[in-house]
């Protein structure tokens, strides 16, 4: 169960209707504002921790597993897993694949992602929900750069920005092994599906950093 997120003060775009990519519990009618802690230096799993503007913890990621795929798994707070990110192997434009739960059946994909062209000096992502088979046109875009780990997802192909994301440097951040980014998600849209994406973008980034 989705636990209700504090509203901010400033308000943002808003949708006319809810966009639920993930589950409509998930989507606010007002702008959400929420804090990703990746722990740099560990092995464990658990290395991304969401909060909202109290602090209280929304979504946990547990890391990469030992596998033929790499792999993420969303939990909210009480460690139920929401979704499951699964990396395609040996693809061209590093694709993903999302899943319902921990599930890895095709009809329980939601959404896939990759990469709009092989090289790329700017992050620049296309989404594609689970029922636009012909991906003639991305569903949602994400844009940013790879450095200063910030980015902007997009509806569509289109202006609309339905969320931003940027990085948070403190001495202590610095010290402590540990980044930190601000995310603000527009009303209406689904936050559990803008984190995941945040997630995706932050392995491409550190594949980026070892090509």
């Amino acid at each position: 169960m989705a636990q209700p997120i504090p509203a901010p003060a400033p308000s943002g775009t808003k949708l006319e209707n809810p966009l639920p990519i993930i589950g409509t519990q998930y989507c606010a009618p007002y702008p959400v504002d929420l804090s990703v802690v990746k722990k740099v230096m560990t092995m464990s799993d658990g290395n991304f921790v969401v909060t909202d503007i109290n602090g209280t913890v929304i979504f946990k990621v547990k890391g990469k597993l030992m596998s033929l795929h790499d792999q993420r798994i969303l939990l909210d707070a009480a460690g139920n897993p929401i979704v499951t990110l699964r990396e395609k192997i040996m693809s061209a434009h590093d694709r993903w694949y999302v899943y319902r739960g921990e599930s890895k059946e095709p009809n329980d994909l939601l959404f896939t992602v990759k990469r709009s062209s092989m090289i790329q000096l700017k992050a620049k992502l296309h989404v594609f929900l689970a029922n636009n088979t012909k991906e003639e046109v991305c569903d949602f875009k994400v844009e940013g750069t790879y450095s200063e780990r910030s980015c902007v997802v997009y509806a569509g192909d289109s202006p609309n920005i339905v969320a931003r994301m940027s990085k948070k440097t403190t001495a202590q951040s610095v010290l402590i092994g540990k980044d930190n980014f601000s995310v603000t998600v527009y009303p209406n849209v689904d936050y559990a599906f803008i984190i995941a994406l945040i997630v995706i973008l932050d392995d491409m980034n550190n594949e980026n950093s070892v090509d």
